[in-house]
């Protein structure tokens, strides 16, 4: 095996808290090796652009407490297509790339896959999503970071809610996967949490709300992957309790953004550290993710699929939202 001298890495899809110092450990450790390192800007997109910039550990460490992607992001409707396909390929000839590392989630992953069915570059994948929705892994860079602001936004509607004995509807991210709306519901104290893996807890709701008289705030946290909706879920209660004063707050794209948390900056330490050690021991089509606190590498071809809530969170649930 040739060892490995230029290692481009990029950050695709949606962005996520902790991305920045996932790029920091990466050039860090791939520098004190010898080994070159090339971002590539804006995605899949720059690969096929031949948009590459070089990377400098001492530049990085001074933006890899900052959320966001300095290597900016996007998601790639070129790169769906085998023309835009063989363009990142020319990218990668063009620059003698000899290793990949991309940083993203599901959608990033499968981009993966497509290009390994054309060269075989060898490549690592490092979960970047604040929905904690791929499996191999249990936490995505950027989850902790969407919680700890969602449960914050959540304590302080909170106080205006218990100033006015008013029913708040709070829409939080996750796409499809309802472990935001799970953990900032839990941690924040919520009467209610709705998630897409659940089809029964509207019941849960409607049942425990039926006789609420007004006396104490009520909390309900709804993925925004619940099929339900929060509009709906708000038509729902007030047929069955015309008294409630209701109202509906979606925290949106502000649970993406601010500094990566100490639990994002720890794992991304470790899965860039992780992932470049895997590249120069030979591994290829993995993703590094943390099983059971423990770094772990899953065949890329097992991790594009839903990391599910798993019985114990499903067991919280009934305790607290019933």
């Amino acid at each position: 095996m040739q060892p490995i001298q230029h290692i481009a890495v990029l950050t695709s899809g949606g962005d996520a808290p902790g991305m920045n110092t996932a790029l920091f450990a990466i050039v860090k450790i791939a520098q004190q090796q010898g080994i070159k390192v090339s971002g590539v800007r804006k995605g899949f997109e720059g690969l096929i652009d031949n948009d590459l910039i070089p990377l400098d550990y001492k530049s990085l460490q001074q933006s890899m407490h900052l959320g966001g992607t300095v290597l900016k992001t996007a998601r790639s409707e070129r790169f769906r297509t085998e023309t835009g396909r063989q363009q990142a390929l020319s990218t990668i000839e063009h620059n003698n790339v000899d290793a990949l590392i991309v940083i993203g989630g599901d959608g990033s992953f499968r981009g993966c896959l497509w290009l390994s069915h054309i060269t075989n570059i060898p490549y690592i994948g490092i979960p970047g999503t604040i929905d904690n929705d791929i499996a191999g892994t249990d936490y995505t860079l950027g989850f902790d970071t969407a919680v700890n602001t969602s449960m914050q936004c959540i304590d302080n509607i909170r106080d205006t809610a218990e100033s006015h004995n008013r029913v708040f509807i709070i829409e939080v991210m996750g796409r499809d996967s309802g472990y935001i709306g799970t953990y900032a519901g839990l941690t924040s104290g919520a009467d209610s949490i709705l998630i897409p893996e659940n089809d029964k807890d509207i019941d849960d709701l409607l049942n425990k709300i039926r006789d609420y008289h007004s006396e104490h705030a009520f909390i309900v946290v709804v993925s925004e992957g619940d099929e339900i909706g929060v509009e709906h879920v708000c038509e729902k209660i007030a047929a069955v309790n015309s008294n409630i004063d209701l109202r509906i707050t979606k925290l949106g794209h502000l649970q993406r953004g601010g500094n990566p948390s100490a639990a994002d900056r720890m794992l991304a330490i470790r899965l860039g550290v992780h992932s470049v050690k895997a590249l120069c021991a030979g591994e290829t089509a993995i993703m590094v993710g943390i099983l059971n606190n423990a770094v772990a590498n899953t065949p890329m071809q097992d991790v594009v699929k839903q990391h599910v809530i798993s019985d114990e969170l499903q067991g919280l649930l009934s305790v607290f939202c019933r």
